[in-house]
C-alpha cells in the first residue's frame, strides 16, 4: 500500500485525468461541450490545485504528524505543476479559440487578460523550477522565488473573477483561498511565539 501511495507515476495519472476527460469531451461532442465548458473547467482544475498547493503548508502545521499531510508536503510541487499544467491548457485552448495571435494581442490590455497573462507569467518560473536539480542549484533562492505564488494566485483569481460571465463561484473560492491564507499567517505565528 505504501509503495502505491508513494508512486508518482499514479498521482500524475490521477492528476491527468480531468486534464483528459476535458479534451475527450471537447474533441467527442464539440457540440454540446465547446469552447466555454472547456475554457471553465481547465481554469477551475487549475484554481483548485493552486488551493490545494496552498492549503498544504496550514495542514501540515494543523496535523504535523500525520501521513497523510507528510505526503502532501512531499507531493506539494507535483500538485503545483498540475496547476500549471491545467493553466497552460487553459491558455492553450485561449489561443487555439482565438484562431490568431492577432487577437490574443488585441485583447492583451483588458483587466480580465493582463490580469491572466501576468499569473501565468510569474508560475512559468515557478513550474521550471519544482523539481530537485533546481531546488539543489537555487538553494536559499529557490525558496524566495516560490514567494511568487503568493502574487500569481491574487491574479488568478483577479483574472477569474473579471472574465467571468457569473463571478459568484469566484468569490466564493476568493473566500476559502483567504481562509486558508489567514489560517497559515496564524498557525506560522502562533508556532513562532511559542
Amino acid at each position: 500500500m505504501k509503495t502505491i501511495s508513494a508512486s508518482r507515476p499514479l498521482l500524475w495519472l490521477v492528476l491527468a485525468i480531468p486534464g483528459l476527460w476535458i479534451l475527450y469531451r471537447w474533441m467527442s461532442v464539440p457540440e454540446k461541450y465547446g469552447y466555454g465548458h472547456a475554457i471553465g473547467d481547465s481554469g477551475d482544475w487549475a484554481a483548485w490545485l493552486l488551493m490545494l498547493t496552498l492549503a498544504v503548508t496550514p495542514i501540515r502545521l494543523m496535523f504535523r504528524r500525520r501521513s497523510f499531510s507528510t505526503w502532501l508536503m512531499r507531493r506539494r510541487r507535483d500538485i503545483g505543476v498540475a496547476s500549471f499544467a491545467y493553466a497552460a491548457g487553459h491558455t492553450v485552448i485561449y489561443i487555439v479559440n482565438k484562431a490568431g495571435i492577432a487577437a490574443v494581442f488585441a485583447e492583451v490590455s483588458s483587466p480580465d487578460m493582463l490580469a491572466g497573462w501576468l499569473a501565468f507569467a510569474l508560475f512559468v518560473p515557478l513550474a521550471a523550477t519544482s523539481n530537485d536539480m533546481a531546488t539543489r542549484a537555487l538553494k536559499r533562492t529557490w525558496k524566495r522565488l516560490h514567494r511568487l505564488v503568493y502574487p500569481a494566485a491574487i491574479l488568478t483569481f483577479l483574472h477569474w473573477v473579471l472574465a467571468a460571465f457569473d463571478p459568484a463561484t469566484a468569490y466564493i473560492h476568493i473566500a476559502i483561498i483567504t481562509a486558508i491564507e489567514l489560517v497559515r499567517v496564524w498557525l506560522q505565528w502562533r508556532q513562532r511565539v511559542t
